[in-house]
């Protein structure tokens, strides 16, 4: 079983928000949601910490993940009631939520949260010795929402959070999203000086473009995209053109493969598509062609999501469980990539990225 960084997982929002014991079993959590019918993915998830140990993975980026909108209505556009709230105090107060239950599995000994790069290599050491060491999370931020002021970026650093994306869908505070178009705002700009200062990795993903492009114009620090595809093979906004995976590699970016339907396969239409349209080998499809913009493997991780929202009813049909991220291992191998190639992609970028950019003790 190859080693697997996952740098996109929305632990703490899956427990708080859709309470589910993240500590049960796979089958445990689906039979538990058996009766529900609030959600299409309720009994179809495929993420818990004893199937993520199956999947292999050492390491995740757990995120806090909440948004603040000054209209909570699910019917309205992007806004979802399990997301949204009427302002930054709130959502403020929401993302700490999550950050206690990181802490409180850390405590509990069901994780181990990793601040500095000495935390990681020892991690990762620790898992060679012994197969019960227990997943390594770095602590991240889809959206930055819950900083409630660029003044406070320093408090969020300081209970060991070290990777945000300024935004998530529509208009924030900081940057505007998946779904329109606009610039980074004066309040983004402060923020991003705050994260230069501190040491912040910053995440793309979701940042809508010009914003994009003025981020990495702005931020001289590291830069990554945890969970995003390819506008060449699945047209959308939600993908990244060309031109910004060419601008990511310049940074030494990696972008993680997320594994959403309808981020893999043109025309997904959600509530509609059926998986057997889409199988694990999209995913190398958008590998591929990462690796043959770069010229190499160096810049292509994975980053699941598969938490995001949906289950089975929006993962490729051989997809069942996280776990079968395991088999784009011979998908990617029977195309010629190599097991140090395999490697790198499966976890080596992603660890190589944070030991470099991590503080070192």
């Amino acid at each position: 079983m190859r080693p697997i960084f996952d740098a996109h997982l929305d632990l703490a929002w899956n427990a708080l928000h859709w309470n589910r014991d993240l500590t049960q079993s796979l089958d445990d959590m689906r039979g538990h949601e058996a009766h529900m019918t609030d959600h299409v993915a309720r009994g179809r998830g495929t993420v818990t910490l004893p199937e993520m140990k199956k999947a292999g993975i050492q390491v995740c980026l757990g995120t806090v993940l909440v948004r603040s909108k000054p209209e909570v209505n699910p019917t309205a556009g992007f806004s979802r009631i399990d997301l949204d709230f009427q302002n930054q105090a709130i959502t403020h107060a929401v993302g700490m939520g999550q950050l206690a239950y990181y802490q409180m599995l850390d405590e509990l000994g069901a994780i181990k949260l990793l601040r500095t790069a000495s935390d990681l290599q020892q991690h990762l050491h620790a898992g060679k010795e012994d197969p019960a060491e227990p997943l390594g999370v770095i602590l991240a931020m889809e959206g930055a929402d819950p900083i409630h002021s660029p003044q406070q970026a320093e408090f969020w650093w300081n209970h060991g959070l070290r990777c945000v994306s300024l935004s998530h869908y529509a208009q924030g505070p900081y940057a505007p999203g998946t779904g329109i178009q606009g610039p980074v705002t004066p309040a983004g700009r402060e923020l991003l000086q705050e994260f230069a200062r501190l040491g912040m990795i910053v995440d793309l993903t979701h940042c809508a473009e010009p914003a994009f492009f003025e981020v990495l114009e702005l931020f001289p620090g590291p830069v990554l995209a945890s969970h995003n595809m390819c506008r060449e093979l699945v047209p959308g906004d939600r993908q990244f053109s060309d031109d910004q995976i060419r601008a990511l590699i310049e940074r030494d970016a990696v972008i993680g493969m997320a594994f959403d339907a309808w981020m893999l396969t043109p025309g997904w239409i959600r509530g509609e598509s059926s998986p057997s349209c889409v199988s694990l080998a999209a995913a190398a499809d958008h590998v591929d062609h990462i690796c043959q913009l770069a010229g190499n493997v160096r810049h292509v991780g994975i980053g699941s999501d598969l938490d995001g929202g949906f289950g089975t009813e929006q993962t490729p049909h051989d997809l069942n469980s996280i776990a079968d991220l395991q088999s784009l291992s011979t998908i990617l191998s029977n195309r010629g990539y190599s097991n140090t190639d395999l490697d790198a992609i499966f976890q080596g970028n992603f660890v190589r990225l944070f030991l470099e950019n991590l503080p070192q003790k």
